[in-house]
């Protein structure tokens, strides 16, 4: 779908403005707009601003996943259609405690790509941070959130969070989950970058595991959770009443029977996770591929903030290794930032300390002065990687709170009680996303969003250490209230299902065997050519000539692919999974690059040789709008044509 990129005030969106790309751009137009950051209102005006200006249930997915499903021929996808009160589209932290709540209220399917369990919190080390000591404060939170934030957040959103964060660490506890404990009997609180108290909430440095261990148990427990794994989210099933987009749940791919199952709900919560993947090196699981942006924006979602990619300063370099992986690792591995809060420090390979010299906080830095301040000194030196050192500590202390990462170093020759951990920054968090309001609804009636798909106003400029679980904690237990009484209000329509073309599934009877290889392997290879272009072009520093590259070589690349498989016998509602996750990574791609194109300034998780400096002026969120889909791309419109245009609802 086309989109109009802004840089201005949510209440301002229906304003003309200068038009910056032409029809023959792959964004088919891109309009900059600029307001007061003191009359955005991010919290009130999703919801209301917006309406009114547009008034088998339960084996881990691989690449052989999707040459198995080749092997048959071209076919209708089964009719096979479900319905729920409420429709969950991820398993991570976000998805399952919402979940957890609304099923309380009626019936909830859980739709996840992979295992239950495989989540981008489910690599979460550091922990959750919430204020918790008596010396802390939710004002000193705040502060350290917007600092981070480059006094992009929004004070409401973040005053919320901060306050409501210690009792949703209280529900996790009374739910089951475990987390470290000092001598005292008290919880033991961690410090990390950017904080200015010891705030985190810990499990050693396997939190995100232990969170979606507690939480998938007590889902499985429950009788009106039903989990569909290994079910990749197609897209949103929409329609269109009046002026509002409205949406009535989602089209699957069931990648292990390879047939396409319908989800007709009453209200939809997307919490599908990040675009990692995007990127060639990043801390993201495979899953991460931005399906749920990708998804919304086709859906006439409003984007923000997609030009703050968060890059984390310290993933495992498997080069400086003493012992290679034998294989290339699928996903990098994360070196937490609680090892720098734990006193960890950082040398260039000449066991020079370098951080100092960048910022007075040094290692304690946030994280975007970190990531910048390693890739300078990678850029300068011609290195390829820095050392993280932590072996000054105690022995038995550093095995206390990073068995995980000492066990994988170990593995490969390397005792972090002796030796300086090889790291290098990875693409790790996107700090945009879907537009969302203060209680995850947004400007899609029936479809509300948490966790790292949703741009909630929280992160700004760039995240604070472990504030990715506590939002999405908070907001998916703020979207509870308005989820069930819009599920009590709404009625599911049983015929509703075939109002909406069904997709196909791509198989190689009728495209031919040797099509659907050449298929794949172009996927493969074009992926792989994505990546490389927004590492080089779209990376940690950015310049406009870059991000100009940037945006005609995806575009290229793009018409190229499209060009293939639309030549060689594809059509419009034809799914396979490779091919509808390469369509979201070029729909998520040409987001962040047309966003950063947006921002004349350097903020935060977004520096640009051109403009280096801070602009107060500029202190606005990037808005990307949609718009008619007609000279859109493959990856920019819905599978799915809806085939009556009366209301749905």
């Amino acid at each position: 779908m086309a989109a109009y990129v802004s840089v201005g005030n949510i209440h301002d969106l229906c304003l003309s403005g200068q038009v910056y790309k032409g029809k023959d751009s792959w964004s088919s137009g891109f309009t900059f707009r600029a307001t007061s950051f003191k009359d955005l209102s991010w919290s009130s005006g999703v919801s209301k601003a917006l309406k009114a200006e547009r008034c088998g249930c339960h084996h881990s997915r691989g690449v052989s996943s999707f040459n198995e499903s080749l092997k048959l021929s071209i076919r209708a996808a089964s009719s096979s259609t479900k319905y729920y009160d409420f429709t969950v589209i991820g398993s991570g932290v976000a998805g399952l405690r919402y979940a957890l709540e609304v099923a309380k209220q009626g019936t909830v399917a859980v739709i996840t790509k992979d295992e239950p369990h495989e989540s981008n919190t489910n690599y979460a080390q550091g922990g959750v941070s919430a204020v918790l000591c008596p010396l802390d404060s939710v004002e000193s939170h705040m502060q350290d959130t917007m600092v981070a934030g480059a006094h992009l957040c929004d004070e409401e959103t973040v005053r919320v969070v901060c306050t409501e964060g210690p009792e949703r660490i209280r529900e996790l506890i009374a739910m089951g989950a475990s987390f470290d404990h000092g001598e005292d009997g008290n919880l033991h609180l961690a410090r990390e970058g950017g904080h200015s108290h010891h705030r985190i909430v810990h499990a050693a440095d396997m939190t995100g595991r232990e969170i979606e261990r507690a939480l998938l148990e007590a889902v499985l427990n429950d009788p009106n959770i039903t989990v569909f794994k290994h079910h990749f989210a197609i897209d949103l099933l929409t329609s269109q009443d009046g002026l509002d987009t409205v949406c009535h749940g989602v089209d699957t791919l069931n990648i292990k029977t390879n047939e396409v199952v319908r989800f007709i709900s009453k209200v939809t919560l997307l919490a599908s996770g990040g675009a990692g993947h995007i990127y060639p090196s990043t801390t993201n699981p495979l899953v991460a591929t931005g399906d749920g942006m990708a998804m919304a924006h086709r859906a006439q979602a409003v984007i923000s903030n997609m030009e703050f990619v968060q890059f984390h300063p310290t993933a495992l370099a498997d080069e400086g290794l003493p012992i290679k992986p034998q294989t290339a690792r699928e996903n990098a591995f994360l070196i937490t930032e609680a090892v720098r809060g734990d006193g960890g420090i950082l040398y260039n390979l000449g066991m020079e300390r370098f951080m100092p010299v960048y910022d007075e906080r040094a290692e304690l830095a946030p994280r975007d002065v970190v990531a910048r301040s390693i890739d300078d000194q990678l850029k300068k030196r011609k290195e390829k990687y820095v050392l993280l050192d932590i072996s000054h500590k105690p022995r038995d202390k550093i095995l206390a709170h990073f068995p995980n990462i000492a066990s994988e170093c170990l593995k490969h020759g390397l005792d972090i009680t002796r030796q300086p951990i090889p790291v290098v920054p990875a693409a790790h968090y996107m700090c945009g996303g879907v537009r969302a309001g203060l209680q995850g609804e947004t400007n899609v009636l029936g479809l509300f969003v948490a966790g790292e798909v949703a741009c909630t106003g929280l992160h700004g400029a760039n995240r604070l250490a472990s504030n990715s679980l506590l939002e999405a904690l908070v907001f998916a237990r703020r979207a509870v209230q308005p989820s069930t009484e819009l599920m009590k209000s709404t009625r599911l329509d049983v015929s509703a299902s075939e109002k909406w073309t069904r997709p196909v599934v791509a198989t190689a009877r009728s495209l031919g065997d040797e099509v659907i290889s050449k298929i794949l392997a172009l996927t493969k290879e074009v992926r792989r050519e994505l990546q490389e272009v927004m590492w080089k072009y779209v990376g940690i520093v950015r310049s406009t000539t870059r991000l100009n590259t940037a945006e005609r070589k995806i575009a290229e690349l793009e018409a190229k692919w499209e060009t293939f498989l639309f030549e060689h016998g594809w059509e419009q509602t034809v799914v396979a999974l490779e091919a509808c996750e390469m369509r979201n990574l070029f729909c998520c791609a040409k987001l962040v690059v047309s966003s950063a194109l947006a921002r004349h300034e350097s903020r935060g998780l977004h520096y640009t040789t051109d403009f280096p400096f801070v602009e107060e002026s500029k202190r606005i969120p990037t808005i990307i709008l949609p718009s008619s889909p007609t000279t859109a791309s493959w990856s920019s419109r819905q599978l799915q044509n809806i085939s009556s245009s009366t209301s749905l609802i």
